[in-house]
């Protein structure tokens, strides 16, 4: 059942701040194990659909994750099957450029696994968990609602909502993204740093077959990669100086293709773009706690970090398995799934790997983005053994899909 905000409002067991990819999944999964919960969406109910281009590089875990929230189905005819990710170090090099391959068989060898993940489009993704959220049984969604307040106590949070009045959570997830109001609610403070880049982003039709393989290529002013599309289209993800792809995104299409083929079509073939362009700004950022009272920090909130290994969303997602894990043995325990306790050991389960992805995405791009002659040959080395040593490889590529038997059981 879903209400609007000039509906009454209720108490809950979780109050869910933020509608993102994060926040609905974590709202819909939560209602279906049998907590009620309230999604305050900032967005207003007269929001036009979302006009987002990016492309989201779901892993299997993630894909699991999100086919128990009931939404996998919708997606059918808009993924693309992530077959495989190639690196390749683009500098100059006297042997040739070291390069690296993961694929499916590297998860299962000689099984014919599934693909390592999917490709979705970020619009496509929110529209069916809108509409998933829509028809969820225990979940009242709060729409053109914005958060202003809370006040936590022993038995609970009393939340502030804009001109609507308070209601009372027992847990509340911070999902409202990299300037989370409740997280400086709760005075939880970040570290993290500018790259100073941008990355310029866009829909292109290719001129040969990508065969589900992503592709990424190190350059010394940082990262081009090329991530597959269904039909012969990819979603490019190309790393330039702050305001150089602000400037590039507004150009006519035909300078934007006479550029990037100039600089790339030696490494992806002929590109003619394929929708609008976009651009961001590159920044890493991690909160040095995932808890505060009554309150847990999940995805963008938590952690936002370099996006070269296609990581982010999918750290967001292991967020909401584990919440969802920590909720559900709490309630069976006969445990208050807010306290101290319970919160606890969802930072033990998630702080670690958040920051440790955080810091390797940091030092991947710090270690490639460059031309220096020391740190060449010991980049192609690392990229030679990861190529070469097949249990590297495989505990790598199981790493990167979330397929570990350490995952929230929804990822399982």
């Amino acid at each position: 059942m879903t209400e609007t905000k000039t509906g009454p409002l209720r108490d809950c067991d979780l109050a869910v701040v933020g509608a993102g990819s994060v926040g609905t999944s974590l709202a819909i999964l939560a209602a279906q194990a049998g907590f009620t919960v309230t999604l305050i969406d900032a967005r207003p109910e007269t929001a036009a659909t979302s006009t987002d281009t990016r492309t989201f590089a779901i892993v299997r875990g993630s894909w699991r994750l999100l086919g128990a929230a009931g939404v996998t189905g919708e997606l059918a005819d808009v993924i693309t099957p992530l077959n495989g990710l190639e690196a390749e170090d683009g500098g100059t090099h006297w042997f040739g450029a070291p390069h690296v391959a993961f694929s499916n068989d590297d998860l299962n060898p000689g099984s014919g696994a599934d693909a390592l993940g999917q490709m979705v489009p970020a619009a496509a993704l929110q529209a069916a968990l809108d509409r998933k959220t829509a028809v969820t049984p225990g979940l009242t969604w709060l729409k053109g609602a914005r958060f202003s307040g809370m006040d936590t106590g022993p038995a609970g949070a009393e939340i502030q909502l804009e001109g609507a009045g308070t209601f009372r959570a027992g847990l509340v997830a911070a999902c409202d993204g990299l300037h989370s109001a409740v997280r400086q609610r709760l005075g939880i403070r970040t570290e993290g740093r500018s790259y100073g880049k941008s990355v310029f982003a866009a829909d292109v039709t290719l001129e040969r077959p990508h065969h589900g393989i992503a592709r990424q290529l190190f350059t010394p002013e940082g990262p081009f990669a090329t991530l597959p599309l269904p039909g012969n289209r990819a979603n490019l993800a190309w790393y330039m100086k702050s305001g150089a792809a602000e400037t590039l995104a507004k150009r006519p299409k035909a300078e934007i293709e006479a550029e990037l083929n100039a600089r790339f079509a030696h490494f992806a073939g002929e590109m003619h773009l394929d929708g609008p362009p976009l651009s961001y700004p590159l920044v890493m950022q991690v909160a040095l706690g995932m808890t505060g009272p009554r309150t847990a920090l999940l995805g963008d909130a938590a952690h936002r970090i370099n996006p070269l290994a296609g990581q982010g969303l999918n750290l967001g997602f292991k967020d909401v398995g584990a919440l969802i894990d920590v909720m559900t043995e709490a309630r069976a325990a006969g445990l208050d799934p807010g306290s101290d306790t319970v919160l606890a050991r969802y930072q033990q389960w998630r702080r670690f790997d958040s920051y440790a992805t955080a810091m390797s995405m940091d030092l991947i791009d710090r270690a490639f983005s460059n031309d220096n002659p020391v740190l060449k040959p010991l980049r192609g080395l690392a990229l030679t053994m990861a190529n070469r040593v097949g249990p590297l490889r495989r505990a790598l590529t199981r790493q990167a899909s979330a397929a570990q038997a350490t995952m929230p059981s929804l990822m399982r």
